[in-house]
């Protein structure tokens, strides 16, 4: 099996990732013709519509339909926003597009600023992986000298600025209200809804925020055209998709395949499982997103459909394998962990409710659980869905409920024993580092 590259076809070479060796893959080919041609926003959003290009950030939300919402009779300045703020456990993908191939980000945000009228970009990078922000700024300064930037860009009456702007690791500023506060130099906290950025977002003003990979793709729709994007996927999952795999697998890594390829063969790609080992649990699309187990998994095609229907998420499209060396009870414990310390502490249930779970989770794992703890962590996670501002309540809660309802009995055994049904031996063994081999 093989991938199926777009975003990530050609890159090779350390200067891959450079102005002139873009331009050699096609690269800006798409602005010049809408630039010099005058291509009208509508054409732009309707090939996108015709794409079927949803959110590469978890969200699935179409692109094209998004874009259409920026007020079209706004007369003041209107921004778009580019979310690289990449936190979510099990999720690498964004930075290796901003490390290896910059310019498609760059072309994607300068066609969104076209054709939805906005005078200036920004990309809110991660702040933990600040020589990738720093390449970032040397890929905006060759954009810049090379016309593509700036005042009158190519010689037309269009012009749009872009900056980089650098987080600090919030996992919170993910979510586009929190990310935008944090831009606005304020506590990276999100807002209440509605009003939408759409209407009112960076400074007060109509905004449009969208994820490093979808910004990417969107160069390769406008070149390629929308239907023949669409017929690389499959209906309502339209174009290729980029997978971040780790866990228990040969060659973690990021592969780019087309969406409704099947898991059994995305799985292939990165080695198949490591030692040969029984598959025990997958969570497909990072640590917020429901475990499946295995045996459901391999049946499945990475698809936003498919994975819902299975009862999870396809999100940012980080698929973290687990083999059967795993403790499912250390597994949520970690990831209870995660949720606890990043959460902003602006709304109750999940300033509280996070450390509850947690604290719950640690005590099970350390042999002191309670008989009443597996139902009263399925009510506070019920109480916590749902009733926060923005969804990181629900990505704290999700897993618990996901692990419990999937793996309840090696959480009773933990229990009831005091320890965990995998012997510590197996433990160990599943979790040596092992060499990935060709």
């Amino acid at each position: 099996m093989s991938e199926t590259r777009l975003i990530l076809a050609d890159l090779n070479g350390a200067d891959a990732w450079r102005l002139a060796e873009y331009a050699k893959r096609g690269g800006y080919e798409a602005l010049r013709k809408i630039i010099a041609e005058s291509v009208g926003a509508d054409d732009i959003i309707s090939a996108l519509k015709t794409s079927n290009l949803r959110g590469r950030g978890g969200a699935g939300f179409p692109t094209g339909l998004k874009w259409s919402f920026m007020p079209k009779a706004y007369t003041g300045p209107k921004y778009v926003v580019c979310n690289s703020d990449e936190g979510e456990p099990g999720t690498f993908k964004d930075r290796d597009i901003l490390r290896y191939n910059p310019h498609a980000v760059i072309e994607g945000m300068i066609i969104a600023g076209y054709t939805m009228g906005c005078v200036a970009g920004y990309n809110y990078i991660h702040g933990e992986i600040f020589e990738v922000y720093e390449r970032f700024e040397e890929a905006l300064a060759e954009a810049r000298n090379a016309g593509l930037l700036g005042r009158n860009i190519l010689g037309s009456n269009f012009s749009f600025e872009l900056f980089a702007h650098h987080g600090y690791g919030a996992y919170v500023c993910g979510e586009e209200t929190g990310l935008l506060e944090s831009l606005e130099g304020k506590k990276g906290q999100p807002r209440f809804k509605p009003p939408f950025p759409a209407s009112f977002g960076l400074y007060g003003k109509p905004t449009t925020i969208n994820n490093t990979e979808t910004f990417a793709s969107v160069p390769f729709i406008l070149r390629m055209g929308g239907q023949a994007f669409l017929d690389l996927g499959k209906p309502n999952n339209g174009g290729t998709k980029i997978f971040s795999v780790s866990g228990h697998v040969n060659r973690p890594g990021n592969y780019e395949v087309r969406l409704g390829t099947p898991f059994s063969e995305l799985l292939e790609m990165a080695g198949g499982m490591r030692g040969g080992r029984k598959i025990k649990a997958v969570i497909p699309g990072g640590s917020s997103a429901p475990v499946i187990p295995g045996d459901v998994m391999m049946d499945l095609t990475m698809d936003y459909d498919a994975i819902s229907k299975a009862g999870s998420m396809l999100g940012s499209g980080a698929v973290i394998v687990m083999d059967e060396t795993t403790c499912m009870v250390k597994a949520l414990e970690r990831l209870s962990y995660f949720y606890f310390e990043e959460s902003c502490g602006q709304c109750t249930p999940c300033r509280e409710g996070t450390g509850w779970m947690y604290r719950m989770m640690h005590r099970i794992e350390n042999g002191q659980g309670r008989a009443e703890d597996l139902a009263l962590l399925d009510n506070v996670a019920e109480n916590i869905m749902g009733r926060t501002i923005c969804a990181l309540g629900d990505a704290a809660a999700m897993p618990v409920r996901g692990f419990l309802k999937h793996y309840r009995d090696e959480f009773a055994y933990h229990i009831e024993h005091k320890r965990c049904m995998i012997s510590p031996e197996v433990q160990r063994e599943g979790s040596k580092i092992y060499v990935a081999q060709d």
